[in-house]
Formats: structure tokens, sequence, C-alpha cells
């Protein structure tokens, strides 16, 4: 792909440019690395690199043009400054610009929420797939562009990053694209150029506050997605809201396309008429607006109950061909990491989920709570670097909702975790019911401990990381996967 560096000042109309225009455009970065022959590079300033500071060096690799917003005076002669306002906010208009608008050109389904976006999105591209549509997803696990999957880094990429993907899925003749929308991606606008079609809310509770500072502006984050989904050419948009969620009834004043609800009364214009959980399964009948739905689910929760109507809305909403909704749905397997089984040959369930905020963990506490007829054991932890005011939060939900509680690292990242895993014990409290806990830094060893200990009928809850197989320590990221930790410690008792 390429441009002409003069066009870009018709997208960015207060730019001051200096030096020669004519030149041809072959990729964009904001980062010096990758800088190559015909680059446009943009320097953008972070908590810790200043992109102008490496001006020199983008020029040294080809770089054609930069895009800065301080005063550049002394710069390599042939090289073109843009000089704009903010960096930031031009990368957010040339990306688009420079891979033609590729979210304007597919369908797009935008999900977000604090927990039950992987799963949902997951639902809904397993659908739309089986309702003979080439389907791109970009997710927190991965990328998928129809069966081709690469691995992804974040939530929601950068906007050049999810540009230049979105363009691979438009050449690939994508009709679809499921997409997590993270409130990082929303705060920051790295969905610029995107017009979507359908907007999903899964719920809103704590998380993320080390970015946000407070649960409003979180919620005013995800909020976005739905304040600006009327914008743009496209027709048939449609919002969809769990209404069992307090956040729902406040976004949904500012939303000015039509709405679709779901939620457990029978207000709601998708709900469940009968449901009954079970250790490996889920029975659902739900009403829709298309008729009604009788589910044998391979996934289990009532999590995941909230999860399968979020997607049925969405696919109502895209007017899916009921029938492949319904038999897509009794044969989805689930997501890695999400209320995964883990079947390694032991006499008790073990069971490993991402869950890291409180009401995430709460969810698959009371999820395994129903299926336990001995003890539950919950081993977790929680993110250096992050929300320290849910750690508190969520050791109280374990001791509270469990009968066996082992403390261990998560990503401790820059942290020490010996004083994360003090902030997450300071909710134990009392412990008045002198329920049996442990405290062990050594991930694996914990994980190991609980394995040793259940008995037949006890249930392991192995929460934090779910599908990650990493752990990020203070000066290096190990391999570490829980379903591996587990499957190995059985292969050892044989």
């Amino acid at each position: 792909m390429q441009k002409m560096l003069l066009d870009l000042l018709m997208v960015l109309p207060q730019a001051k440019a200096m030096g020669p225009l004519n030149k041809v455009i072959t990729d964009v970065t904001a980062d010096s690395r990758t800088v190559r022959p015909g680059s446009l590079f943009i320097c953008l300033k972070g908590a810790h690199v200043d992109g102008h500071k490496y001006i020199r060096e983008a020029y040294a690799a080809g770089a054609a043009c930069v895009v800065a917003e301080d005063e550049i005076t002394d710069f390599p002669a042939g090289l073109t400054v843009i000089k704009v306002d903010d960096t930031r906010s031009a990368m957010s208009y040339i990306a688009p610009w420079f891979f033609d608008y590729p979210g304007k050109k597919m369908r797009l389904i935008g999900v977000t929420g604090t927990n039950g976006k992987t799963t949902t999105t997951n639902i809904i591209r397993t659908i739309l797939h089986n309702a003979g549509y080439k389907v791109g997803l970009i997710g927190t696990i991965n990328v998928m562009i129809e069966d081709e999957v690469s691995i992804s880094h974040n939530t929601t990429p950068d906007v050049v990053d999810l540009e230049q993907i979105l363009a691979k899925m438009a050449a690939a003749g994508c009709d679809y694209v499921v997409m997590e929308v993270s409130s990082h991606a929303l705060a920051l606008n790295r969905v610029a150029g995107c017009e979507y079609d359908v907007a999903v809310l899964t719920n809103i509770t704590q998380d993320h506050l080390d970015f946000h500072q407070t649960f409003e502006s979180y919620r005013q984050a995800k909020a976005l997605l739905f304040k600006h989904l009327h914008e743009g050419v496209k027709t048939g948009k449609c919002a969809v809201f769990n209404s069992d969620d307090a956040s729902s009834a406040l976004i949904m004043k500012e939303t000015k396309v039509p709405i679709l609800t779901y939620g457990k009364d029978t207000i709601n214009d998708i709900h469940p008429l009968y449901w009954k959980i079970e250790a490996k399964k889920m029975l659902l009948d739900l009403r829709t607006p298309a008729g009604d739905l009788h589910l044998d689910l391979r996934i289990t929760g009532e999590f995941n109950m909230y999860n399968v109507m979020a997607a049925v809305a969405a696919m109502i909403a895209e007017k899916i061909n009921i029938k492949v909704i319904e038999n897509t749905l009794n044969s989805f397997k689930g997501v890695p990491g999400r209320f995964q089984l883990v079947e390694a040959g032991q006499p008790y369930t073990v069971i490993v989920d991402y869950a890291h905020t409180p009401d995430g963990l709460e969810n698959v506490l009371n999820t395994a709570r129903a299926i336990t007829r001995g003890n539950l054991w919950a081993v977790f932890g929680c993110g250096g670097d992050r929300d320290n005011r849910k750690r508190p939060l969520m050791g109280e939900l374990a001791l509270r909702l469990a009968d066996k509680v082992i403390v261990t690292s998560d990503n401790p990242r820059s942290e020490d975790p010996l004083l994360i895993m003090e902030e997450i014990v300071r909710g134990f409290g009392e412990n008045t019911e002198g329920k049996e806990i442990h405290v062990i830094s050594d991930r694996k060893e914990a994980i190991s401990l609980a394995l040793k200990m259940a008995e037949p009928q006890d249930v392991i809850l192995i929460a934090g990381k779910g599908h990650e197989n990493y752990q990020i320590l203070k000066d290096k990221t190990i391999h570490f996967d829980d379903c591996e930790v587990v499957e190995e410690f059985w292969k050892n008792q044989v």
C-alpha cells in the first residue's frame, strides 16, 4: 500500500509542512525500530519514550517523513517534517487514511465490557462463520482472519496496527469483523476510523482504575462506543445492552440507534425461559424476537448464560437465521482459559479461568460452588502495576465463597509479589470461620499444593491467567501455563 504525501495535508488541514511533499509513503509507524524506506514516522510522546528523540535514527532507516508536535528546526536535509498540535490525535486520522478506511468496508461488531468479551466474540464469530460469512476476529487471545491465527498483544491493538489488521481482513474478503473493544482503546481513540454496525455491552465492574482513576471515568470510556454508534453512513445499526447491569440504563440514554436488551426479566428482548446449570453443560431455553431457542450447551455457568444472550442479541440484530444460531450454540465448546475444565486423570475437578477482577472472580466461584460436592479451592493472585484497590476485594471474595484459599503470584511485573499478596490478604480480615489459607509466591508450587491436597468431590479453581502461557516478572517473561502445570503434575503421579 502507498499514498502520496501531498494528499496527507487534506487529512490534516491545520498541519504545517516543511520539506518536499512530492513523495510516496509506503508505510506508517510510530516505532522507530520498524521504520523502512518510504515510512512515515509519527513521533509519539509516551510515559517513558519520546519519539522526537529518534528522528535521526528514523531518517537513517529510510523515513520519508516524520510527523511531530515539537518544533523541529534541526532535521536532516531531504526529510519532510509535518508539524501538528498533537501527534497522537494526528495518528488517529493518518492511519485510517493510509489504509483506505477498511473499518468502513466490512460489517463491524464491537463487544465491550469488563468480563465476557472473549467468549461473546468467539460465539459471534462461530455463528457468522456457520452462516456462510467470511469473518475476522480481533481479541484478547488472538487475531483470526478466517482460520489464519496470530497472537494478540493487546485486547484492542493501537490504531496503526488495528488499521493494518483491518486492511488485511478487507483484502481477504471478510464480510464481518468481530472485535473486543477495550476501555483503553476507546479512551485513547485506538478505534479511530472504525464505523461499528453493532455494539454490545456485557457488563461494567471495577477494573483498570489504575488508568481511568474512577469507576465513572471507566464507564464513560465504555460509553463512547455507544455514543458514537449512530455516526457515519452505514445503515441497520443496533446497540445491545445487558439490562441486568446498572450501567446499561445510563448508557442507553446516550445511544441514538435501535436497541436490543437481554437479561433475566421477561421484559427483555432476549430472556431465559428455563435454565439448568450442570458440571459440564447447561440447558437453556431462550425467548428471542426471532423465535425460541432450545439449547443443550457444552459451556456452563450463569455468566455464560449472559454471554450466550449477548451473542444471540447481536445475531438477531444482524438477522442471522435462528436455526444457524441454535445449531452453532449447541456445538460450541468454549474458549481456552474461560471456565476451562482440565482433564488430566485426576479424581476431582480442576477449572482454569481468566477471572482477574472482583466481579469475574465472584462469578466463577459462584458457578464452581454450584457444581462442588466437596470443598471448593481458590488459587489466585493479582497482577502487578495494575489497580491495587481490587486486591483486598478479591481476597474477601475468595475467603467468603471458597472453602480453602491459596494466594499466589499472577504477573507481578515490576512489583514485589510478596507485597501484592499482602494486599490480597488484607481482605481476609479476621477469618472468623477459621478457613484454611496458604500464601505461596511460587505459582507452580501453589497450584501443586492444591492438586496434592484436594479430595475426590473437590473443585479447584485456578484463576487469573486463563489462556496466558507466560508470567511477567520484574526482569523477564517466562513460559507458564496453568493447564500445563496440572497436566504435568498428574503425569508424574502415574
